[in-house]
C-alpha cells in the first residue's frame, strides 16, 4: 500500500474527479440501461450493455490515488447521489426539488471532506 502525501496535488485531484465522473457514467448509465430493458421493455440487449457498463465501473475505482477502498467508495457515494439526479434530469425529464438539490450539495461537500482533506502520511 502506498502512503498518501499530506495533500493531493491539483493534478491528482483533477484526475481523481475525472475518475469519479467516469465511474458515475459507467454505474449510473449501466443501471439506467438495465432499467430501460426491464422496466421500459426496451429489449435485453440494453440489459447486457448495462451489465457490461457495470462490470467496467468495478475497475474504475482501482485507479484512484488513495489506497483505501472504503474511503474511495464512501466518497464516490456522494458523486453517485449527485450524478443520479443529474442523469435523471438529462435522460428522464426528472426535475429535482430543493430538497434533492440540498441533499446532493451536502453529499458533494462530504466527497470533498472525505477524499480531499489533507491527512498525515500513512
Amino acid at each position: 500500500m502506498m502512503a498518501r502525501p499530506l495533500a493531493m496535488t491539483s493534478s491528482e485531484i483533477s484526475r481523481s474527479i475525472a475518475l469519479f465522473v467516469v465511474a458515475a457514467i459507467a454505474e449510473i448509465g449501466g443501471a439506467w440501461l438495465i432499467w430501460q430493458s426491464v422496466r421500459e421493455g426496451r429489449g435485453w440487449a440494453l440489459a447486457l450493455l448495462g451489465g457490461l457498463a457495470l462490470f467496467l465501473y468495478g475497475f474504475v475505482a482501482t485507479f484512484q490515488p488513495d489506497p483505501h477502498f472504503g474511503r474511495i467508495l464512501a466518497a464516490y457515494g456522494g458523486i453517485f447521489v449527485a450524478g443520479s439526479l443529474t442523469w435523471g434530469i438529462a435522460f428522464d425529464g426528472f426535475r429535482p426539488d430543493r430538497y434533492d438539490i440540498v441533499g446532493a450539495v451536502i453529499c458533494l461537500i462530504g466527497v470533498v471532506v472525505i477524499m480531499y482533506a489533507p491527512r498525515p502520511a500513512e
